[in-house]
Protein backbone atom coordinates (compact mmCIF):
# COMPACT_ATOMS: atom_id res chain seq x y z
CA UNK A 1 0.00 0.00 0.00
CA UNK A 2 1.34 3.36 -1.15
CA UNK A 3 0.08 6.53 1.05
CA UNK A 4 0.09 9.21 -1.86
CA UNK A 5 3.15 12.39 -1.96
CA UNK A 6 2.33 15.75 -3.19
CA UNK A 7 1.12 16.09 -6.72
CA UNK A 8 3.84 17.63 -8.93
CA UNK A 9 4.24 16.68 -12.26
CA UNK A 10 7.12 14.06 -12.49
CA UNK A 11 10.26 15.36 -13.53
CA UNK A 12 12.57 13.60 -16.16
CA UNK A 13 13.84 10.22 -15.08
CA UNK A 14 11.02 9.90 -12.54
CA UNK A 15 9.23 6.85 -12.47
CA UNK A 16 5.46 8.47 -14.10
CA UNK A 17 3.91 6.07 -12.13
CA UNK A 18 4.60 7.31 -8.58
CA UNK A 19 6.33 4.66 -7.23
CA UNK A 20 8.98 6.50 -5.11
CA UNK A 21 6.51 8.43 -3.81
CA UNK A 22 4.95 8.17 -0.23
CA UNK A 23 5.35 5.90 2.77
CA UNK A 24 5.08 1.71 1.81
CA UNK A 25 3.07 -0.68 4.38
CA UNK A 26 1.83 -3.65 4.10
CA UNK A 27 -1.72 -4.39 4.29
CA UNK A 28 -3.34 -8.19 3.34
CA UNK A 29 -7.10 -8.20 1.19
CA UNK A 30 -7.83 -11.66 1.83
CA UNK A 31 -11.21 -10.72 -0.15
CA UNK A 32 -12.96 -8.63 -3.04
CA UNK A 33 -17.06 -7.19 -3.02
CA UNK A 34 -18.90 -6.10 -5.78
CA UNK A 35 -21.45 -3.98 -3.79
CA UNK A 36 -25.73 -4.08 -5.16
CA UNK A 37 -27.08 -1.96 -3.41
CA UNK A 38 -27.22 -2.60 0.02
CA UNK A 39 -25.78 -5.82 -0.15
CA UNK A 40 -22.25 -6.90 -1.44
CA UNK A 41 -21.11 -9.90 -3.44
CA UNK A 42 -18.06 -11.14 -3.44
CA UNK A 43 -16.20 -11.52 -6.90
CA UNK A 44 -12.81 -13.07 -7.74
CA UNK A 45 -11.23 -9.61 -9.11
CA UNK A 46 -12.29 -6.57 -10.49
CA UNK A 47 -10.65 -4.31 -13.39
CA UNK A 48 -10.13 -0.63 -13.85
CA UNK A 49 -12.94 1.54 -13.65
CA UNK A 50 -15.15 -1.02 -11.28
CA UNK A 51 -16.30 -0.12 -8.12
CA UNK A 52 -15.11 -2.69 -5.14
CA UNK A 53 -15.50 -3.10 -1.50
CA UNK A 54 -12.62 -4.43 0.47
CA UNK A 55 -12.43 -4.90 4.38
CA UNK A 56 -10.25 -5.10 7.43
CA UNK A 57 -7.51 -3.02 5.35
CA UNK A 58 -6.28 -2.11 8.95
CA UNK A 59 -4.11 0.76 8.25
CA UNK A 60 -5.31 1.80 5.02
CA UNK A 61 -6.93 5.38 5.36
CA UNK A 62 -8.72 7.00 1.95
CA UNK A 63 -6.56 8.80 -0.62
CA UNK A 64 -4.33 5.27 -0.60
CA UNK A 65 -3.07 3.15 -3.42
CA UNK A 66 -3.46 -0.33 -2.99
CA UNK A 67 -1.54 -2.50 -5.31
CA UNK A 68 1.13 -5.82 -5.38
CA UNK A 69 4.54 -5.38 -3.75
CA UNK A 70 6.14 -6.57 -6.86
CA UNK A 71 4.63 -4.02 -9.10
CA UNK A 72 4.49 -0.66 -6.76
CA UNK A 73 2.29 1.72 -8.29
CA UNK A 74 1.49 5.12 -6.43
CA UNK A 75 -1.41 7.35 -7.41
CA UNK A 76 -1.10 10.98 -6.89
CA UNK A 77 -3.59 12.08 -4.56
CA UNK A 78 -6.61 14.63 -5.57
CA UNK A 79 -6.66 18.14 -4.77
CA UNK A 80 -9.23 18.97 -2.06
CA UNK A 81 -11.08 21.93 -0.68
CA UNK A 82 -9.50 23.77 2.74
CA UNK A 83 -12.38 23.45 5.10
CA UNK A 84 -12.58 26.85 6.62
CA UNK A 85 -15.56 27.23 8.67
CA UNK A 86 -15.25 26.52 12.23
CA UNK A 87 -18.14 25.16 14.16
CA UNK A 88 -17.74 24.61 18.21
CA UNK A 89 -19.56 21.62 19.53
CA UNK A 90 -20.15 20.80 23.18
CA UNK A 91 -21.83 17.41 24.37
CA UNK A 92 -25.03 17.94 25.70
CA UNK A 93 -24.34 16.04 29.11
CA UNK A 94 -21.89 14.33 30.51
CA UNK A 95 -23.26 11.42 29.28
CA UNK A 96 -23.11 12.19 25.72
CA UNK A 97 -18.77 13.15 26.05
CA UNK A 98 -18.09 9.28 25.17
CA UNK A 99 -20.40 9.07 22.36
CA UNK A 100 -19.25 11.93 20.65
CA UNK A 101 -15.41 11.36 21.32
CA UNK A 102 -16.25 7.97 18.93
CA UNK A 103 -18.20 9.49 16.60
CA UNK A 104 -15.82 12.79 16.09
CA UNK A 105 -13.23 9.51 15.79
CA UNK A 106 -15.17 7.95 12.96
CA UNK A 107 -15.96 10.96 11.23
CA UNK A 108 -12.31 12.01 11.03
CA UNK A 109 -11.28 8.97 9.42
CA UNK A 110 -13.75 9.18 6.50
CA UNK A 111 -14.83 12.38 5.92
CA UNK A 112 -11.36 13.66 4.36
CA UNK A 113 -12.01 17.33 4.26
CA UNK A 114 -13.23 17.49 8.19
CA UNK A 115 -10.68 18.54 10.28
CA UNK A 116 -11.15 18.04 14.03
CA UNK A 117 -9.39 20.78 16.31
CA UNK A 118 -9.11 21.13 20.15
CA UNK A 119 -8.78 24.20 20.72
CA UNK A 120 -5.95 24.60 23.70
CA UNK A 121 -6.80 28.48 24.55
CA UNK A 122 -10.47 28.25 24.48
CA UNK A 123 -10.37 24.55 25.39
CA UNK A 124 -13.37 23.96 22.82
CA UNK A 125 -13.99 21.21 20.11
CA UNK A 126 -13.79 22.62 16.88
CA UNK A 127 -15.30 21.17 13.76
CA UNK A 128 -13.61 22.75 10.72
CA UNK A 129 -15.96 21.84 7.82
CA UNK A 130 -15.94 23.36 3.87
CA UNK A 131 -19.58 25.10 3.97
CA UNK A 132 -22.64 25.10 5.99
CA UNK A 133 -24.09 22.12 3.73
CA UNK A 134 -21.19 19.96 4.98
CA UNK A 135 -21.12 21.17 8.64
CA UNK A 136 -25.06 20.51 8.41
CA UNK A 137 -24.20 16.82 7.12
CA UNK A 138 -21.47 16.26 9.67
CA UNK A 139 -23.33 17.36 12.58
CA UNK A 140 -26.27 14.93 11.67
CA UNK A 141 -24.00 12.08 11.30
CA UNK A 142 -22.63 12.93 14.52
CA UNK A 143 -25.69 12.97 15.65
CA UNK A 144 -27.25 10.00 14.19
CA UNK A 145 -23.97 7.97 15.49
CA UNK A 146 -25.83 8.78 18.77
CA UNK A 147 -24.08 11.75 20.12
CA UNK A 148 -26.04 14.00 21.81
CA UNK A 149 -24.22 17.18 20.80
CA UNK A 150 -25.11 21.28 20.81
CA UNK A 151 -23.79 24.04 18.46
CA UNK A 152 -22.03 26.62 20.79
CA UNK A 153 -20.64 29.75 19.57
CA UNK A 154 -16.42 29.77 18.32
CA UNK A 155 -14.56 31.62 20.86
CA UNK A 156 -11.59 33.68 20.10
CA UNK A 157 -8.69 33.34 21.98
CA UNK A 158 -6.85 36.54 23.03
CA UNK A 159 -4.17 38.17 25.20
CA UNK A 160 -2.71 40.78 27.25
CA UNK A 161 0.15 42.78 27.64
CA UNK A 162 1.05 45.65 30.17
CA UNK A 163 0.32 49.14 29.01
CA UNK A 164 3.20 50.61 31.17
CA UNK A 165 5.61 49.88 33.74
CA UNK A 166 4.50 48.86 37.63
CA UNK A 167 5.86 47.60 40.20
CA UNK A 168 3.34 45.07 42.62
CA UNK A 169 3.94 43.38 46.43
CA UNK A 170 2.98 40.43 47.29
CA UNK A 171 2.92 39.53 50.65
CA UNK A 172 1.81 36.18 52.04
CA UNK A 173 1.86 35.91 56.17
CA UNK A 174 -0.48 33.13 57.89
CA UNK A 175 -0.18 32.54 61.50
CA UNK A 176 -3.01 29.65 62.27
CA UNK A 177 -1.04 28.04 64.93
CA UNK A 178 1.94 25.22 64.56
CA UNK A 179 3.96 25.72 61.30
CA UNK A 180 2.82 29.64 59.59
CA UNK A 181 2.93 30.77 56.23
CA UNK A 182 5.41 33.91 55.45
CA UNK A 183 6.42 35.07 51.82
CA UNK A 184 7.15 38.46 50.93
CA UNK A 185 8.21 39.86 47.55
CA UNK A 186 8.14 43.16 45.33
CA UNK A 187 8.73 42.78 41.67
CA UNK A 188 8.54 45.27 38.75
CA UNK A 189 6.71 44.77 35.36
CA UNK A 190 7.24 46.52 32.01
CA UNK A 191 6.11 45.84 28.00
CA UNK A 192 8.69 43.88 25.71
CA UNK A 193 8.01 43.91 22.05
CA UNK A 194 5.26 41.92 19.98
CA UNK A 195 6.38 38.25 20.77
CA UNK A 196 8.81 38.90 23.39
CA UNK A 197 6.63 35.62 25.74
CA UNK A 198 7.46 36.45 29.40
CA UNK A 199 11.23 37.22 30.75
CA UNK A 200 11.92 36.89 34.78
CA UNK A 201 14.72 38.65 35.91
CA UNK A 202 16.53 37.84 39.42
CA UNK A 203 17.72 40.72 40.75
CA UNK A 204 18.16 40.26 44.36
CA UNK A 205 20.80 41.35 46.35
CA UNK A 206 22.09 41.36 50.08
CA UNK A 207 19.80 37.60 50.34
CA UNK A 208 16.49 39.12 51.17
CA UNK A 209 15.05 35.84 49.68
CA UNK A 210 17.18 33.21 49.93
CA UNK A 211 18.15 31.36 46.55
CA UNK A 212 15.95 28.28 47.61
CA UNK A 213 13.14 30.08 46.88
CA UNK A 214 13.47 32.70 43.90
CA UNK A 215 12.32 29.68 41.17
CA UNK A 216 9.02 29.26 43.52
CA UNK A 217 8.86 32.92 43.19
CA UNK A 218 9.07 32.73 39.00
CA UNK A 219 6.66 29.30 39.21
CA UNK A 220 4.17 31.98 41.07
CA UNK A 221 4.79 34.86 38.83
CA UNK A 222 3.95 32.71 35.30
CA UNK A 223 1.58 30.51 36.42
CA UNK A 224 -0.59 33.75 37.22
CA UNK A 225 0.20 35.85 33.73
CA UNK A 226 -0.74 31.94 31.99
CA UNK A 227 -4.05 32.53 33.69
CA UNK A 228 -4.71 35.89 32.97
CA UNK A 229 -5.75 38.76 35.52
CA UNK A 230 -8.93 38.53 33.19
CA UNK A 231 -10.00 34.77 32.94
CA UNK A 232 -9.21 33.32 29.40
CA UNK A 233 -6.63 36.21 28.70
CA UNK A 234 -2.88 35.44 29.12
CA UNK A 235 -0.18 38.54 30.07
CA UNK A 236 2.37 38.03 27.18
CA UNK A 237 5.21 39.72 25.89
CA UNK A 238 6.82 41.51 29.60
CA UNK A 239 9.28 41.47 31.60
CA UNK A 240 9.42 40.62 35.42
CA UNK A 241 11.99 41.59 37.98
CA UNK A 242 12.23 40.66 41.18
CA UNK A 243 13.76 43.46 43.01
CA UNK A 244 13.25 42.69 46.83
CA UNK A 245 10.91 40.32 49.49
CA UNK A 246 11.49 39.25 52.79
CA UNK A 247 11.86 35.98 53.92
CA UNK A 248 11.20 33.56 57.84
CA UNK A 249 14.06 31.04 58.96
CA UNK A 250 11.17 28.84 59.74
CA UNK A 251 7.78 29.66 57.82
CA UNK A 252 8.92 30.83 54.59
CA UNK A 253 8.44 27.62 51.88
CA UNK A 254 8.55 27.23 48.07
CA UNK A 255 4.78 27.04 48.07
CA UNK A 256 4.28 30.23 49.93
CA UNK A 257 6.71 32.06 47.92
CA UNK A 258 4.81 30.57 44.83
CA UNK A 259 1.60 32.33 46.17
CA UNK A 260 3.26 35.54 47.02
CA UNK A 261 4.78 35.90 43.46
CA UNK A 262 1.26 35.62 42.10
CA UNK A 263 -0.37 37.92 43.87
CA UNK A 264 2.60 40.16 43.26
CA UNK A 265 1.67 39.89 39.46
CA UNK A 266 -1.90 40.79 39.67
CA UNK A 267 -1.15 43.88 41.79
CA UNK A 268 1.44 44.58 39.24
CA UNK A 269 -0.26 44.17 35.73
CA UNK A 270 -3.27 45.93 37.59
CA UNK A 271 -0.86 49.00 38.50
CA UNK A 272 0.47 49.06 34.81
CA UNK A 273 -2.70 48.78 33.04
CA UNK A 274 -3.56 46.07 29.95
CA UNK A 275 -4.34 46.20 26.53
CA UNK A 276 -6.17 43.45 24.74
CA UNK A 277 -4.89 41.84 21.34
CA UNK A 278 -6.53 39.71 19.35
CA UNK A 279 -5.33 37.21 16.14
CA UNK A 280 -4.30 38.37 12.85
CA UNK A 281 -4.21 36.21 9.99
CA UNK A 282 -2.74 36.61 6.58
CA UNK A 283 -5.62 36.09 4.24
CA UNK A 284 -5.15 35.85 0.06
CA UNK A 285 -8.13 36.18 -1.47
CA UNK A 286 -8.44 35.39 -5.06
CA UNK A 287 -11.31 36.69 -6.78
CA UNK A 288 -12.33 38.10 -11.15
CA UNK A 289 -11.52 41.23 -11.71
CA UNK A 290 -15.16 42.27 -12.05
CA UNK A 291 -15.37 41.53 -7.90
CA UNK A 292 -12.19 42.73 -6.91
CA UNK A 293 -13.87 46.11 -5.96
CA UNK A 294 -16.86 44.33 -3.84
CA UNK A 295 -14.47 42.05 -1.92
CA UNK A 296 -12.15 44.80 -1.32
CA UNK A 297 -14.64 46.92 0.31
CA UNK A 298 -16.28 43.68 2.62
CA UNK A 299 -12.51 42.99 3.88
CA UNK A 300 -12.52 47.05 4.75
CA UNK A 301 -15.63 46.57 6.74
CA UNK A 302 -14.08 43.48 8.73
CA UNK A 303 -11.48 45.86 9.97
CA UNK A 304 -8.93 44.15 7.17
CA UNK A 305 -5.19 45.48 6.03
CA UNK A 306 -4.68 45.20 2.45
CA UNK A 307 -1.29 44.81 1.78
CA UNK A 308 -1.34 44.09 -1.21
CA UNK A 309 -2.69 42.70 -5.03
CA UNK A 310 -1.22 40.94 -7.51
CA UNK A 311 -2.59 39.00 -10.90
CA UNK A 312 -3.06 35.90 -11.00
CA UNK A 313 -4.49 33.66 -13.46
CA UNK A 314 -6.57 35.63 -16.78
CA UNK A 315 -8.98 37.87 -15.38
CA UNK A 316 -8.49 36.73 -11.71
CA UNK A 317 -6.78 38.83 -9.09
CA UNK A 318 -4.85 37.98 -5.46
CA UNK A 319 -5.54 40.04 -2.92
CA UNK A 320 -3.24 39.45 0.39
CA UNK A 321 -4.66 41.64 3.92
CA UNK A 322 -4.63 41.06 7.62
CA UNK A 323 -7.56 40.31 8.89
CA UNK A 324 -8.50 39.69 12.78
CA UNK A 325 -9.84 36.07 13.41
CA UNK A 326 -13.21 37.16 14.75
CA UNK A 327 -14.12 38.37 11.28
CA UNK A 328 -12.80 35.61 9.35
CA UNK A 329 -15.84 32.87 11.50
CA UNK A 330 -17.85 33.28 8.75
CA UNK A 331 -15.92 34.22 5.84
CA UNK A 332 -16.30 31.25 4.18
CA UNK A 333 -20.21 31.43 4.07
CA UNK A 334 -19.75 35.41 3.35
CA UNK A 335 -17.03 35.41 0.44
CA UNK A 336 -19.23 32.51 -1.55
CA UNK A 337 -22.24 34.55 -0.55
CA UNK A 338 -20.88 37.73 -2.23
CA UNK A 339 -18.96 36.27 -5.31
CA UNK A 340 -21.59 33.80 -6.36
CA UNK A 341 -18.71 31.14 -5.23
CA UNK A 342 -16.33 32.14 -7.83
CA UNK A 343 -13.90 33.71 -5.47
CA UNK A 344 -11.64 30.87 -2.70
CA UNK A 345 -9.51 32.36 0.39
CA UNK A 346 -6.81 30.82 2.02
CA UNK A 347 -5.72 31.81 5.87
CA UNK A 348 -2.41 31.61 8.16
CA UNK A 349 -2.35 32.88 11.30
CA UNK A 350 0.34 35.94 12.13
CA UNK A 351 0.67 37.69 15.31
CA UNK A 352 -1.13 39.14 17.94
CA UNK A 353 -1.83 42.75 17.86
CA UNK A 354 -3.71 45.50 19.98
CA UNK A 355 -7.55 45.50 19.06
CA UNK A 356 -8.00 48.17 17.07
CA UNK A 357 -3.90 48.54 16.05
Amino acid sequence: MRRPAAPPAPRDAEDPTGADAGPRETTRVTRVYAPLGATLREVPWCVAGDLCALTRLGVATTGDTLCTADDPVGLDGWELPEALLPVAVTAADRTAQDAMARGLSRLAATETTLRVERNEDTHQIVLWCTGEAHADVVLARLRASGANVEVTDVAVPERETVAGSATGLGRHVKQSGGHGQFAVCRIEIEPLPRGSGVEFVDRIVGGAIPRAYIPGVEKGVRAQLESGVTPGRPVVDVRVTLVDGKAHSVDSSDQAFQTSGALAAREAVAAAGTVVMERLYEVEVAVDDGQLGVVLGDLSARHGRVVGTEPGEPGCTHVRAEVPEQALLRYAVDLRALTSGTASFTRRFSRYEPVGG
